[in-house]
């Protein structure tokens, strides 16, 4: 069997980046317009048909302003971390079969723990690096939370590995074929789910970029194609999770009967699923930080804890695999 050359391995990234980043674009304009009909009124309604072509001068407005910083700042820092907050929420998507991963790794559990730990250091290097108080604070803020919940999100992810029995995700694919997880462990999926929306940064888990409390937080000293670079890596964060989220409760192969169907179906879910979060921005308040993380530390830790151990104790068969 020949490697795969330099091009073909090119094309193949491609294929898996441009589809995200365009389907980042339009759920900022999904959002736009869902919040606007929530909020009783019109939101975006000029650009091209339909308003589809709004996202395009949008994005082009980005980055044809001209990016400034404070003249105090480290500038390769400064100019390097939205690249990597960029790169770092690209990478997330190599071992997700979608249907199949871009690199079919059999520790894709372990390799998603691994990344996570590392989008930490763009928020940091970002606060630190624009030499700003109000930066840094921000940036400190974003770093508790975002460590924080990542310990729920691993301990859930070992729960579902538990039940799988690998650490490869395509293999919860036949792990849901007589029940979903959703309805088997709903407790792991209703944490899941609010922890991704704290993993996110988004309402009512929005503290790091609390506009009306902070100065916008981390991020205050960028614009134009900087800030864009934010923006985007948020949003693809946002995909993931929902993407991640079908893979591990919602059944992803669910009514799609051929390979070619997948797709589709998983789509659809991932949709549905980030509708949500809109849903959950325009209807419930931002929380406090100390109810941030006493829901954390004092709720969802001991929760996850126990329901592992529990995990831990069943038969792989209760997952619908054949017993080791």
């Amino acid at each position: 069997m020949t490697s795969p050359t330099p091009t073909s391995l090119l094309i193949m990234t491609m294929s898996y980046a441009l589809p995200i980043l365009i389907a980042v674009a339009f759920l900022t304009l999904v959002e736009r317009k869902i919040l606007s009909y929530m909020q009783a009124r019109k939101g975006t309604n000029i650009v091209g048909p339909l308003v589809l072509l709004q996202p395009m001068p949008e994005g082009v407005k980005y980055f044809i302003k001209e990016p400034f910083g404070p003249s105090t700042s480290s500038p390769f820092f400064f100019m390097m971390t939205p690249f990597l907050a960029l790169i770092l929420s690209s990478h997330y998507w190599i071992p997700l079969p979608l249907p199949f991963p871009l690199a079919d790794l059999n520790l894709g559990f372990l390799f998603l723990l691994a990344m996570s730990s590392l989008t930490v250091y763009s928020l940091l290097w970002s606060g630190w690096a624009s030499n700003s108080k109000y930066a840094l604070i921000g940036a400190l803020r974003a770093v508790a939370q975002t460590i924080s919940y990542e310990v729920t999100l691993a301990i859930i992810l070992l729960s579902t590995i538990m039940l799988s029995g690998s650490y490869t995700l395509s293999t919860l694919a036949i792990t849901q074929e007589p029940i979903y997880l959703i309805f088997s462990s709903w407790p792991l999926a209703m944490m899941w789910y609010i922890s991704t929306l704290a993993e996110t940064t988004r309402a009512p888990f929005d503290l790091t970029e609390g506009e009306s409390e902070l100065v916008s937080g981390f991020n205050v000293e960028y614009a134009a194609g900087p800030f864009a670079l934010f923006f985007l890596a948020e949003y693809a964060n946002i995909m993931l999770m929902n993407t991640l989220t079908t893979i591990l409760f919602l059944n992803p192969s669910f009514l799609s009967p051929s390979p070619e169907l997948f797709p589709i179906a998983l789509a659809t879910k991932t949709l549905l699923l980030s509708s949500s979060f809109l849903w959950v921005r325009a209807s419930y308040p931002r929380f406090r930080y100390d109810q941030l993380m006493h829901l954390l530390w004092k709720n969802f830790l001991p929760l996850t804890l126990a329901l592992c151990l529990w995990h831990t104790s069943m038969p792989i068969s209760y997952a619908g695999l054949p017993p080791a």
